[in-house]
């Protein structure tokens, strides 16, 4: 795997204000506009959505501003699927990318209907990119962790995809 990685989670200040937030960073060896491309087609994003124990065996996106995406994760070692989806908020090939993000299926520990914002912000770097990954509104710690592990796990299956893209070229 060629690329660093960092992640930070903040606390909220208050009870009340209980959005907790993640932040990864990534290099991946890949120029911008692939890395963008790999995020905005569904036929490619399918290939390394989802943790490596959890893989996307469905995912549709109407991408466009105010389209919906929607993701079905499937566990490797048998139980119910993890349905996922959102909307996107902001479009602006090949920087950046916002939208939202909820689970949709009510077996997985944030439940239904919990909304959360993702922003990925693309740095060219030379021939490589640099993801600026965060998502905030996180219900707790707990929750900001997990995530942080399922997209950690996500990014390496994308790191591999575009190597593996990259040597089939």
């Amino acid at each position: 795997m060629d690329g660093a990685s960092s992640q930070s989670q903040t606390a909220p200040s208050s009870p009340q204000a209980a959005s907790h937030s993640l932040s990864i960073e990534r290099i991946f060896d890949a120029p911008r506009d692939v890395v963008f491309a790999a995020w905005t087609s569904a036929e490619l994003m399918l290939r390394w959505m989802g943790p490596e124990d959890h893989p996307a065996v469905d995912l549709t996106q109407d991408l466009r501003v105010g389209g919906r995406w929607t993701a079905r994760l499937r566990p490797r070692a048998g139980g119910a699927d993890l349905l996922q989806g959102g909307v996107f908020q902001e479009i602006a090939p090949p920087s950046r990318l916002a939208f939202t993000f909820a689970w949709e299926s009510d077996n997985h520990e944030d439940g239904p209907g919990v909304e959360t914002l993702v922003t990925i912000d693309l740095l060219e770097e030379g021939r490589r990119t640099r993801m600026i990954f965060c998502q905030s509104g996180l219900v707790s710690a707990q929750s900001a962790s997990g995530h942080t592990a399922g997209w950690t796990s996500t990014f390496d299956r994308l790191a591999d995809d575009l190597e593996k893209s990259r040597r089939d070229a």
